[in-house]
């Protein structure tokens, strides 16, 4: 059985909704077959680039990312009506892809992805600081401060526990 079928049995998106405007989104992008490809700081630093330069050219913002060695967290921030989120994850995990494939002839990104929109009550800094949370819960680092491979271009991710 393959590792993918059953992440892709069921529909992950919402039908009703188009997944454009100034939503914001929690996203996490898993590597093919749960392999650990963001271990390397190299590595994590190219798909920092490519996500950064596609969030700014499909117009949203980069609230918070978090690369765990077998996936990415994200979330981000329609700055537009016309901002699509779809289009969005799509081009970044076809550029990351092609550009991880160049290198290291495997594929990166296993197919689709998770989201959650977030609702208007769901305080955005409160997902940011779990997502942030996340490689402490893991064991990686004692403070998420520590770990290297997280980041923000909207917040001071060293400061973001204590200006609420």
């Amino acid at each position: 059985m393959s590792v993918n079928k059953p992440f892709l049995s069921k529909p992950h998106r919402l039908k009703a909704f188009s997944y454009k405007g100034h939503y914001a989104y929690s996203v996490t992008l898993c590597t093919k077959d749960g392999m650990p490809r963001f271990e390397d700081s190299l590595v994590v630093k190219q798909m920092e680039d490519i996500l950064r330069k596609q969030t700014l050219k499909e117009d949203f913002e980069l609230y918070i990312y978090c690369f765990m060695p077998d996936h990415l967290h994200l979330l981000v921030k329609g700055k537009r009506e016309e901002s699509d989120m779809k289009h969005l994850i799509t081009r970044f995990k076809q550029q990351s892809g092609f550009v991880f494939k160049q290198k290291y002839k495997e594929a990166l990104w296993q197919n689709s992805y998770y989201d959650h929109v977030l609702r208007k009550d769901e305080d955005i800094k409160i997902v940011a600081k779990y997502i942030l949370e996340k490689p402490v819960r893991k064991g990686f680092v004692d403070d998420y401060r520590e770990y290297p491979f997280s980041g923000s271009d909207i917040f001071n991710v060293n400061e973001i526990w204590y200006d609420s």
